[in-house]
């Protein structure tokens, strides 16, 4: 996919932020569209059906956690990848953005280079996607269709945020292997991205709560493993 087939939507009630970010991105060749707030952004993101979504976590009407739940349950943007902005550097900020479904997180103040190097490694996966060359699996019970991002278990369709559907794929695409913590993180959100130490732990705890507790085991101080 050409750069100028690729739309970013910027969600911000910053103006300075909305120019500066949405000028660099410009410039980079991708598409570029920008709302001031949730309610907005949650309206672009169903017009313009966006490959990126940059939110701000705190912003007026509706912030950027509810916007992302939003976002993610609404049909046709269950693959666009959720990347926050926030300021705040506490953990909870953070996992409560992977719980709604984000994908990463970027820290304010933002550093124009950082920024750009960033939204290009959260794009890569764009191609990763499309390099899949089994877009359905059968695991046990559950069938994985990966050119639709769906999850069938016994039977019983699944809707599940990006991270975790792939993070269900990588498990799953070995059964009984342990994998390690580095290779989860390096496999399912690039080793160019940063995340928190806890990133795996929350989606881990969210595919059991869907999935099955069964088929999650933790290898304590190695990663984790699913079994049949």
């Amino acid at each position: 996919m050409k750069k100028k087939d690729i739309k970013i939507l910027l969600v911000d009630d910053e103006p300075d932020i909305l120019e500066i970010v949405g000028y660099n991105l410009t410039s980079e060749g991708y598409q570029v569209f920008t709302a001031k707030n949730g309610v907005e952004g949650v309206a672009m993101a169903k017009k313009k059906q966006p490959h990126l979504i940059i939110l701000d976590v705190m912003m007026p009407e509706m912030d950027g956690i509810e916007a992302c739940e939003t976002i993610r349950s609404t049909a046709g943007l269950e693959n666009s990848i959720i990347t926050f902005l926030t300021a705040r550097g506490e953990d909870y900020s953070q996992v409560a953005g992977f719980d709604a479904g984000a994908d990463d997180y970027i820290t304010k103040p933002i550093r124009p280079k950082v920024l750009v190097s960033k939204v290009k490694a959260l794009l890569r996966r764009l191609k990763e996607d499309n390099a899949q060359q089994e877009d359905i699996v059968q695991v046990g019970n559950i069938v994985i269709n990966r050119e639709e991002y769906k999850i069938v278990n016994d039977g019983v369709e699944i809707v599940l945020p990006r991270k975790e559907f792939e993070l269900l794929s990588l498990l799953t695409s070995k059964p009984s292997k342990v994998f390690k913590r580095e290779v989860i993180l390096d496999r399912v959100w690039g080793n160019e991205v940063v995340v928190g130490g806890r990133t795996i732990d929350v989606h881990i705890r969210k595919l059991r709560e869907k999935i099955g507790e069964e088929h999650f085991k933790t290898v304590k101080g190695v990663g984790y493993k699913f079994v049949l």
